[in-house]
């Protein structure tokens, strides 16, 4: 059975202030290349005022760098955001947090660019609190998963490196089998956001087929 979240126990604490114009520039690592690919991200600090101060804390601490795209659909949907992809050993990626969970805040919908936290299914977490430190971005729209988790921001620019890398070739787990790292993400006022780079290729789609629609990736 596909591991997706550790069933985390402790509860997220007191939020920082929140900046309404802060957004977080992430930058990536494909492979053994160079350069860097980077995308950026809007909050909905109204909306999911926990969540995103949460996302902000871990950023501002490094919490992500070095961690890897561990889930990837072609031209569907991205995740990342796991401690546990640091290692070599892939066999409990997908399971990795903080060592806290947050508290739902569901109101936004799963539109494209969609920027949403990780949780493990209902069965198991009823209340559907949010993984610590696991996020997905929707690389289209994707209605069948609204209402059931907590939607923190959306993706300004970049969307782009995303659709590319989700075409990645993956193993049975859909871990894409090249390493797509997390190298930094800088939360920056929306002014100090360099401008985008030049929109790159879109990527092809995949030789076969995800192994479930889409509407059962969180199944």
């Amino acid at each position: 059975m596909k591991k997706f979240l550790f069933p985390l126990i402790l509860t997220f604490g007191a939020a920082a202030p929140l900046s309404a114009d802060d957004v977080a520039l992430i930058s990536l690592r494909v492979g053994k290349e160079n350069r860097q690919r980077q995308f950026a991200i809007e909050f909905f600090n109204g909306d999911a005022p926990q969540t995103v101060a949460n996302f902000q804390k871990l950023a501002r601490k490094g919490f992500y760098k070095g961690t890897a795209v561990h889930r990837a659909f072609g031209h569907t949907l991205v995740q990342m955001g796991d401690p546990l992809s640091k290692k070599k050993d892939r066999s409990s990626v997908g399971t990795g947090g903080p060592g806290y969970t947050i508290p739902p805040e569901i109101r936004r919908k799963h539109t494209k660019g969609a920027v949403a936290a990780a949780r493990l299914p209902d069965k198991i977490n009823p209340s559907r609190v949010s993984n610590g430190s696991q996020f997905y971005i929707c690389l289209e729209p994707m209605p069948n998963l609204d209402g059931q988790y907590t939607v923190f921001g959306k993706v300004i620019w970049g969307y782009e490196t995303l659709d590319l890398i989700s075409t990645k070739s993956v193993d049975s787990n859909d871990n894409p089998i090249e390493r797509i790292e997390i190298r930094s993400i800088k939360i920056v006022p929306r002014e100090k956001l360099p401008a985008p780079p030049a929109p790159e290729k879109p990527g092809t789609a995949p030789a076969k087929p995800a192994k479930k629609p889409w509407w059962k990736i969180f199944g």
